[in-house]
Order: C-alpha cells, then sequence, then structure tokens
C-alpha cells in the first residue's frame, strides 16, 4: 500500500467520502469543468455533498461562512501548486519530457496532500458549522447545497455537470461505504 493510501484508509470519514465520490463516472469531468468555468472549490463542494448525504442543506450565507475559514488555506497552497502542476503539462525546453513530467507527478502528489489537509481541517469545522436545514431526502439537500453555492459563488454552474454530481450522489446512496 503506498504512502497515500495508507493515509487515505485513516482519513476522516469525509475525506473516504470523496475518494470514492471522486472515483463515480463523470465526476472528475464534471468537478474540472465546475472549477474551470465558475472558481468552484471541489473540496468545499464535496464538503456540501457529504453533508447532503446527512441531510444537511445550507444557504448561502452559510456556504458563505464555509469559504472564509477555507479559502486562505486554498489560495495559498492549492491553487498554486494546481497551476504548477498544470503548466508542467507543457514544460519549457530546458528540462527532458520525461523528467519533467516524472516532476510533474511528484507536485500532483503534494496537490492531492494539500487538498487532503484541508479536507481534514474542514472536517474538523464540521462541528462548528451553521446548524444548516433537514431535508426531506438526500438529493434535496443535494440539491439546495449545489444551489446555494452557485448563489454564493454568483456563477451559474453547469447544468449538465451538477446532473453528473447528483446522479454520482444517487449511486453512492445503492452502495455500501462510508457516507
Amino acid at each position: 500500500m503506498s504512502e497515500t493510501e495508507t493515509k487515505s484508509a485513516q482519513g476522516s470519514p469525509f475525506w473516504r467520502f470523496s475518494l470514492q465520490f471522486y472515483r463515480q463516472p463523470a465526476v472528475a469531468d464534471a468537478c474540472i469543468q465546475l472549477q474551470d468555468e465558475a472558481g468552484v472549490d471541489v473540496n468545499l463542494l464535496f464538503f456540501l455533498l457529504w453533508f447532503a448525504m446527512q441531510r444537511r442543506s445550507f444557504s448561502a450565507s452559510e456556504v458563505e461562512w464555509l469559504e472564509s475559514k477555507v479559502g486562505p488555506w486554498r489560495d495559498a497552497t492549492v491553487i498554486p501548486i494546481r497551476n504548477v502542476r498544470r503548466a508542467l503539462k507543457v514544460p519549457p525546453a530546458l528540462v527532458a519530457a520525461a523528467t519533467a513530467e516524472l516532476f510533474r507527478t511528484k507536485i500532483k502528489a503534494i496537490e492531492l496532500e494539500a487538498e487532503r489537509l484541508q479536507q481534514e481541517a474542514m472536517y474538523q469545522l464540521a462541528p462548528a458549522m451553521p446548524a444548516g436545514e433537514t431535508a426531506s431526502s438526500v438529493a434535496e439537500a443535494a440539491r439546495a447545497n449545489v444551489s446555494a453555492y452557485a448563489a454564493m459563488l454568483a456563477k451559474p454552474f453547469s447544468p449538465p455537470a451538477v446532473d453528473a454530481l447528483l446522479a454520482a450522489l444517487r449511486n453512492m446512496q445503492r452502495k455500501p461505504g462510508d457516507k
């Protein structure tokens, strides 16, 4: 078992949910689309979906509270690391392509670790989260949380991307595992 897999197995229920959710069909593409088009913090989105699995829904102002807590970490660590990784998809010619790709792989692992640290800190914030509302279903909570996040960002989310995420969440409800 790799070091990352060991840390994953030992992570919080939220981290384990995120890993399982991200492996669902179409989730990665939907997340990248929402990240690139609307500035979505995928970790924050996953946190809201994890709460939705508990039928908890939040308002835009409650999502804004959460954003105020996680934004500084994301902006100082996750985004700069991601930008370096993305820039190295086509590295400058100074370093051999294979060497640059090995370096990019290391940066990708560091980016994942920065995201894991963000998620673990978010999990620790869970007890301090605003109470939110109890929804009648996971689907209702998920749709409400995604809508609240879009409202907080004041940017529309791609309906096909949102539909893909909601379908993946429904799929996870049918499977045993961390919820």
